[in-house]
């Protein structure tokens, strides 16, 4: 099983826990609640990843790191986007420098 196969199956699972009921899914419930419910989760995660980089315990950098992940792609299932629409931005910046893209992006 790749990096990939995972995380795509777990995309597509989010997309269904859309229409599940709130009182039942963790997910429908975040969904429900809306975008801000769910960047108040990414912010909270990302604040506790922050916190267990600082501590250096690989571990834990793992455990938070899963959880920034799994409510960015439920924050993706909102829009109706996942990690498919991610991977295709990423095959697209291959290969270009992180300054020459950033700089792109902002002439849009």
């Amino acid at each position: 099983m790749s990096t990939h196969d995972i995380l795509h199956r777990l995309s597509e699972t989010l997309a269904t826990r859309k229409h599940a009921d709130p009182e039942k899914s963790y997910t429908a419930k975040l969904i429900a609640d809306g975008p801000d419910s769910i960047l108040k989760k990414i912010g909270e995660e990302c604040a506790e990843l922050i916190m267990a980089g600082k501590e250096g315990k690989r571990l834990k950098v793992v455990w938070e790191s899963t959880d920034v992940i799994y409510h960015i792609l439920v924050l993706l299932a909102y829009f109706d986007l996942g990690i498919e629409d991610v991977s295709q931005e990423m095959r697209r910046r291959e290969g270009i420098s992180g300054i020459d893209e950033k700089a792109a992006r902002g002439a849009k």
